[in-house]
């Protein structure tokens, strides 16, 4: 009878595992430090030497990097060689839009019925607290602070969807959502009442999850990415129609 090998892992390995376990769960998220040595190795309860050895396995494949007595940080490698290509193409080619917004209602509708489904109290305290937060920045003039507040209001969504590839996918799509984001709320000036409808959407996707709906928050989430593709295309238009006066006017 054949005998069974026995593998045994060694403690930089696990620490390792645990380690990336919490980068892709958002637990550590691109650009976090992580805690000091001494506090770290106690919290996993090794050796300081296992965990640097651990901390080493990871920045050879390129998941944390160290700063000469600055720390460890995480990298945004999960998020840079997806996301960075697509920047420069969408900015070169417009009419990739509209395929951004398909995108991003496929992902954030099913994020929105799974964060319904499956967030916990804790999910649940977190969305009211940066919706409270999204509410605040709209009640201002500061634009960068909306844009801030509103792509924090997806990602917690996202985040409360409990699915590990969901989330770090929004995620890598910020710098996407930032400049789309952006897009919309500078046409707040010339459309007064696109802050408040933002916010009665954003209000209705977050109550349907509160009500453990599926379907209301899916249909929330789709309506809400509807109306900012709108938003888009009449701030788009109306900027053509302001430079086709200026070429005339000159």
């Amino acid at each position: 009878m054949a005998s069974s090998k026995i593998v045994v892992t060694r403690i930089s390995d696990e620490i390792a595992h645990q380690i990336e376990a919490r980068i892709l769960e958002g637990s550590l998220k691109a650009g976090d430090s992580l805690p000091p040595e001494r506090q770290f190795a106690e919290e996993f309860g090794v050796s300081r030497s296992s965990l640097r050895e651990a901390i080493q396995k990871l920045e050879s494949r390129g998941l944390l990097t160290s700063r000469q007595g600055g720390g460890t940080y995480v990298t945004d490698s999960f998020h840079s060689g997806f996301v960075d290509p697509w920047i420069g193409a969408i900015g070169n080619h417009p009419s990739l839009a509209p395929e951004l917004f398909e995108f991003r209602s496929m992902i954030e509708a099913q994020a929105a019925a799974w964060a319904a489904q499956r967030a916990t109290d804790a999910d649940l305290a977190h969305l009211n607290s940066v919706f409270m937060q999204l509410d605040a920045a709209y009640r201002t003039s500061d634009r960068a602070a909306q844009v801030q507040a509103d792509v924090a209001f997806h990602q917690a969504i996202a985040d409360a969807a409990h699915n590990v590839l969901v989330s770090q996918l929004t995620a890598s799509l910020i710098k996407i959502l930032h400049e789309q984001v952006a897009a919309t709320i500078s046409a707040l000036d010339s459309f007064a009442e696109v802050g408040g409808q933002l916010m009665e959407q954003h209000r209705a996707i977050l109550d349907a999850i509160a009500k453990r709906d599926p379907d209301a928050a899916k249909a929330a989430a789709s309506c809400h990415i509807e109306f900012v593709r709108r938003c888009n295309h009449e701030a788009d238009s109306e900027a053509e129609r302001r430079e086709r006066t200026m070429r005339r006017l000159r």
